[in-house]
Order: C-alpha cells, then sequence, then structure tokens
C-alpha cells in the first residue's frame, strides 16, 4: 500500500466567510486557521498548501472572554534598544480591530514558508462588507461553547 501525497495541481480552492459577530476570537480564528491549512479536507497533506480563502468579516464586534479586553496585551518590537511597545486589547481594537483576528489566526499556522503562504489567503475586515462576492464564498458557522 503506497502513501498518498496531494500535489499542488491536485488541490481544489473553495472561499469560506466566518461572521465574527459576537463569537469569541479564538473560536473564530481556529475554525479560520484550519480551514486555511486545509485540515478539514481528506487529502491534507503536511508540506503542501492544500488550504482554502477565508474571509472574516465583523472582526470589530469579535468579543474575548473573562478579562481578556483589558488584560492581554500585544508586543510590537522595533528592532532597536528600548524598541518595544506594548499594547492592550481594548487599545489595538480601537486603533485597528482586525489585528485581533489576524493575530490569533498567525499563532496557529506553521512558523515558516508554509506559514506566511497560507497567512495570504487570510482576508479580516473590521465591518460587514468585502470585496470578494465575485468569488461566491460560501458562509461557515462557528462552534459556540456548550452552556453548563
Amino acid at each position: 500500500m503506497k502513501t498518498f501525497s496531494a500535489r499542488a495541481q491536485d488541490i481544489e480552492r473553495k472561499w469560506y466567510v466566518i461572521d465574527a459577530e459576537n463569537q469569541v476570537v479564538g473560536r473564530v480564528a481556529e475554525k479560520a486557521a484550519v480551514l486555511l491549512r486545509g485540515k478539514n479536507k481528506p487529502i491534507f497533506t503536511p508540506h503542501i498548501d492544500s488550504g482554502d480563502n477565508v474571509i472574516v468579516i465583523n472582526a470589530a464586534k469579535a468579543v474575548f472572554t473573562g478579562k481578556k479586553e483589558e488584560q492581554k496585551t500585544y508586543m510590537a518590537y522595533s528592532g532597536y534598544i528600548g524598541g518595544e511597545k506594548y499594547e492592550s486589547a481594548r487599545l489595538l481594537r480601537a486603533r485597528r480591530p482586525e489585528k485581533l483576528v489576524e493575530r490569533a489566526v498567525k499563532g496557529m499556522i506553521p512558523h515558516n514558508r508554509l506559514g506566511r503562504s497560507i497567512y495570504g489567503k487570510l482576508h479580516v475586515y473590521a465591518g460587514a462588507e468585502h470585496p470578494h462576492a465575485a468569488q461566491n464564498p460560501v458562509s461557515v458557522l462557528v462552534r459556540t461553547p456548550k452552556k453548563k
């Protein structure tokens, strides 16, 4: 028996849209990362970019659980001595709300050349409008936690 390995020309790319309104940022990012990586497909191959394009809308309306809105910090480094900048999730949401979802997804994909090519297929928008209607994206539901 031979092990199946997908080739780049075997991959069929689709477009998906995820509505992040009133959804937890981590759950939206997890769903987007799985679709970007192609792990939902039966022909998934770890070293091939077998994923699809993902559009995330209403990123500004995504929520955090607990006190993360105030306590979670994001760090940026300029490369110079003392060039670290820290920003809370609340301030980052006010400045660039798309970055909340983008950074969450980026942490969930591989940190190499494959991950960089996968990350290029992520499109995040703060509002409900996006310019990808011509691609006929399919809506995807994000799982919600069970009530205890």
